[in-house]
Formats: C-alpha cells, structure tokens, sequence
C-alpha cells in the first residue's frame, strides 16, 4: 500500500479529467451495458433464493453479492478488454482506517442509547451463539478478525460493481448529485427482492417499515460510499466500508442485543436509528468534499 500526498479534495477533482463528449458518452456505454449484465446475473442468482423461500442461506447469498462484481468485470473486458479502470490500488491507508471505524462510530450511539435506555438489553451472549459457542470475548475477537475477513470476501462483489465501475462512471457523465441519486436507486433496487420475498427485514416491525428505514439508510449510506470511493480512488475503501458496516451492525450489535418489543423500530438495518446516524455521517461528508468536486467539475 502506498501513502498518497494528494487530498481528498485532489483526488475527488481527478474523475472528472475526462468530461469531455467522448468520455461521457464511453461512461455511458459502460453503465448501460453494466446496469443489463448486473441485471440478468442478479436476477439469475435470485431464482434459488426466492425459490427456498427467501431463506438467507451463506453460498446463495455470497453468490447473489458477487452478480454486480462479475457485471463490471465483464463490461471491462468487453469494452476495453482489459479490468483495470476499477480502482484496484488501495491509495490511502487514512481513507482505509476510515472506512474500517466509521461504522462503530455511527452504530454505538444507536445501540448504546437503545441499552441505556431499556429499549433493549446488551447480551454478549449473542457472539457465542454467532462464533460457535465460544465464549463471548473469545467469540467477540474471532468476529473481528475471521468475520471481517468473511465479510470482507462477499462485501467486496458488490463493491466492485457499484463502486468500482459504476459510481467512477456516472461521475464522468452527470454531476455528484446525481451520482448519489441514481447508485441509491440501484442499490436500494438490488435488495428489494430480499426484503419483500424473503426473510431480510425487521422481526416486530411491519414490513413497510423495515422497507422505509431501510431506503433511507441506503440513501444515506450511498452518499458516504460514494464519497469515499472518489476520494481515495479506490474501491477497496468502499469494499472494507461495507464489510465493516455489515460485520458491526449484523455481527457485532444486532447479535450482541436482546430485542425487546420497541427496539426493532430503532436498532440495525430496518430502524431509524441508523438512518438517521449515517444520515448525519452523509452530510458532513458531503458537505466537505463532493459538493467542492461538483462545483470544480461544472
């Protein structure tokens, strides 16, 4: 890995080099042909899902998180015959350590309000169960290193696809705002299958919630994602920003909490509490890099 001198803000003005008619017209290819493989390799990976009855089994769901990566790499070779362009190299060992902590910084207010309160009950307990009965700090230490690892390989299917090739490329093409808005859209969309005909939502909220909280966290979520991958010029701080977003949230919080009737409403992926932390977390990055980059870039 290799330090960088160049700041965010340098590094956010590099994606738009190539504005030019032709560049937005290639970008626009590659997104069109993208969006069409990542949609039939993802539906293609849902049939057994929702055919088992939506059930989050490990090898169907690692397959389904790698359907947009295999879509970039395929729309690279064929486009340029070639996978570079995807932001393999991991510029910026900062931008790394932000995206490996800063989901435990806006996770612990949640749940630590949720436990302060009596919403919910802290329960170690819960990482014995995830890590095979072992016990809980010895569970919570094999989580965050072998869990992040595992996180680390499916989260990064994903990211290839949405951030790797398909957020660079509508920054090429279209202003910031946009960028945000149309990777929420196909993000959000690539999950709404599992929420609405399987068994990824909320247990004691309504389903349209868990669907409410949920677009919102990905709105939010899409707009630091999108920030940190063209701020480091690099997919692998979006890939460990997932990974560690799904290890801590699911892994860590959610398992070491014993719900009581109201905290589903509040805690993990389908209730407000996160949307409104990360939320927070897309405005102040926002504010400090990509509205800068989309001004620079007009």
């Amino acid at each position: 890995m290799t330090e960088t001198t160049e700041t965010a803000g340098d590094l956010l003005r590099e994606q738009f080099a190539d504005r030019t008619s032709a560049g937005k017209a290639d970008a626009k290819r590659k997104v069109t042909l993208f969006l069409i493989l990542a949609t039939v390799l993802v539906s293609a990976a849902y049939v057994p899902i929702l055919r088992g009855g939506g059930e989050m089994k490990m090898l169907p769901v690692a397959v389904l998180m790698w359907m947009p990566g295999l879509a970039a790499i395929l729309t690279q070779l064929i486009t340029t015959r070639s996978i570079k362009g995807l932001g393999w190299k991991p510029h910026t060992a900062k931008l790394l350590a932000l995206a490996l902590v800063l989901p435990l910084i806006y996770a612990l207010p949640v749940y630590g309000l949720t436990w302060l309160s009596g919403l919910g009950t802290f329960n170690p307990a819960g990482w014995s169960a995830e890590a095979g009965g072992l016990a809980a700090l010895p569970a919570l230490g094999l989580l965050l290193t072998a869990g992040m690892v595992q996180s680390l390989l499916t989260a990064l299917g994903e990211e290839i696809g949405w951030r790797g090739l398909l957020v660079p490329q509508l920054a090429r093409g279209t202003s910031l705002r946009n960028v945000w808005l149309i990777s929420s859209v196909v993000w959000l969309l690539f999950h709404v299958p599992l929420i609405l005909g399987g068994d990824y939502h909320a247990e004691g909220t309504p389903l349209w919630f868990s669907l409410l909280c949920f677009t919102a966290m990905v709105f939010a979520m899409s707009a630091v994602m999108a920030w940190i991958r063209l701020a480091s010029g690099s997919l692998w701080t979006a890939a460990v920003l997932h990974a560690s977003h799904n290890l801590i949230v699911q892994g860590i919080f959610d398992a070491g909490t014993k719900a009581g009737p109201v905290s589903p409403y509040v805690t993990g992926e389908f209730g407000a509490g996160l949307a409104v932390t990360i939320g927070i977390a897309g405005w102040v990055l926002w504010r400090r890099g990509l509205h800068a980059a989309d001004h620079a870039a007009d």
